[in-house]
């Protein structure tokens, strides 16, 4: 804090975080405005009977049946043993929730990246007292939340609970979360940190009826598809067509914002929010190849991020309908989030589905199928988000594959979720006199 001259500030600890986050509140209580502990690990009776834990330090009997799969492998003589072995354990562990490959994955190479010693030693380090855990949580006089997983194989949910009874806090349940949900329920924690930071929002100090409202839509149109800003200026026309007292938003970014703004369609001040998902596909295409399941597998932090924009932007201005051009944030964020759907939805892609390639062997295969697993999940357990699902092309364009192993056809499962568009181009080819002028025989 004194490096960045922050003088005062609201913290956020997760896990052992909240030893130092209790220390900090308690010593420098001038410096805290609040704190927000998630999961936290602390040595506090649980009112739970939670899972047992193991001492780190104790040495592991030859014949200890356990240590493939449970808690005893977390134990020192473990972690030397094999490192990875440790790592993957207590990851898969610390993201129990299903489809949690990629938080997983990130944390084993963060983990890999220093030594079974060297971590030994900081957790060796790591101690504090009952006694001392309570008597700071006494001295802390700053608002506190505590966001606790009831899931959370960790620590387990208990000594949250008593964190926040121990410090006059609110406690925060989140019902079959697990120790990371900063990760795994991102939008739900963002909205609890934003809540709990940040005064309370002044009411607008004009209301209208909803029936004097003039017919609003907010158009979300990805900019990392090819031809999506020329079909959705196309589809938006087609709409006013339809209906001329329409009034459409758009929440884009470059290049699409260049065709919107070359057609003088109103594009929302919130866009200038938007984190650069193109700049991160380009980043991503170096050599000219690029790996598109795993460069969008890579951007969930852009995604998210871009979420929260849109969220903040519908809960700001009243849209009947939102349209979601390949807006794959709005999609899988609200499928995650159906509380958060405030107006109508229209969703519309080219392509459904991943499918692995060939160099990616085994490992890609089973990514995609959990992937694809997960989409399906969705759409069954909550089918009200998706008001109207729409396939930009025919029921032939879909490729004849499974979504993978024990999954239905792709092109089944497609026909019957989707309606059918046809191709959009936005230009009638027929107007195209001079063909060669476009380089086509």
């Amino acid at each position: 804090m004194d490096a960045t001259a922050t003088e005062r500030a609201v913290i956020v600890s997760l896990s052992v975080g909240a030893q130092r986050a209790l220390i900090l509140a308690a010593e420098h209580p001038d410096r805290v405005a609040g704190a927000v502990f998630v999961c936290p690990a602390v040595p506090l009776d649980s009112p739970l009977k939670d899972d047992a834990r193991y001492p780190f330090d104790e040495v592991l009997p030859e014949d200890d049946e356990a240590w493939p799969n449970s808690w005893p492998k977390g134990k020192f003589t473990g972690w030397v043993g094999d490192y990875r072995a440790f790592l993957e354990f207590f990851f898969s562990q610390m993201f129990n929730e299903p489809h949690s490959t990629k938080p997983a994955e990130d944390c084993i190479g963060w983990g890999l990246e220093t030594t079974a010693e060297r971590l030994i030693a900081t957790e060796i380090g790591n101690g504090m007292s009952e006694a001392t855990a309570r008597s700071l949580a006494a001295r802390v006089r700053c608002p506190v939340l505590v966001i606790q997983g009831t899931a959370d194989a960790i620590t387990g949910p208990g000594r949250g609970m008593a964190l926040a009874e121990a410090t006059g806090g609110d406690l925060v349940l989140l019902e079959g979360s697990g120790h990371g949900p900063h990760v795994r329920d991102p939008v739900k924690v963002n909205l609890l940190l934003g809540d709990f930071a940040l005064p309370a929002r002044t009411p607008p100090l004009r209301w209208k009826r909803g029936r004097v409202r003039p017919k609003r839509a907010l158009y979300i149109s990805s900019p990392i598809g090819l031809g999506h800003a020329q079909r959705d200026v196309a589809i938006a026309s087609e709409l006013r067509k339809l209906h001329p007292d329409l009034e459409i938003d758009w929440l884009a970014q470059h290049p699409v914002t260049a065709v919107l703004e070359a057609r003088g369609e109103r594009v929302h001040p919130a866009s200038a929010q938007l984190a650069c998902e193109s700049g991160h596909i380009e980043s991503e295409s170096a050599g000219h190849d690029l790996h598109a399941f795993q460069a969008i597998r890579r951007m969930e932090e852009i995604l998210l991020a871009n979420f929260m924009v849109f969220h903040d932007l519908a809960r700001e201005d009243h849209y009947d309908l939102w349209i979601g051009d390949e807006a794959w944030e709005l999609d899988y964020y609200l499928h995650e989030n159906p509380e958060q759907k405030t107006a109508a939805f229209a969703w519309f892609t080219d392509f459904v589905g991943w499918l692995p390639m060939p160099d990616g062997g085994s490992h890609e295969a089973f990514l995609t199928a959990d992937y694809n697993a997960e989409m399906i999940e969705q759409i069954a357990r909550f089918p009200r988000v998706r008001d109207r699902a729409i396939f930009v092309g025919d029921l032939d364009d879909i490729v004849p594959d499974a979504f993978g192993p024990g999954l239905p056809a792709i092109r089944d499962w497609t026909q019957q979720h989707y309606d059918f568009a046809g191709y959009v181009t936005g230009f009638d080819p027929g107007q195209l006199e001079d063909r060669e002028a476009l380089g086509y025989r």
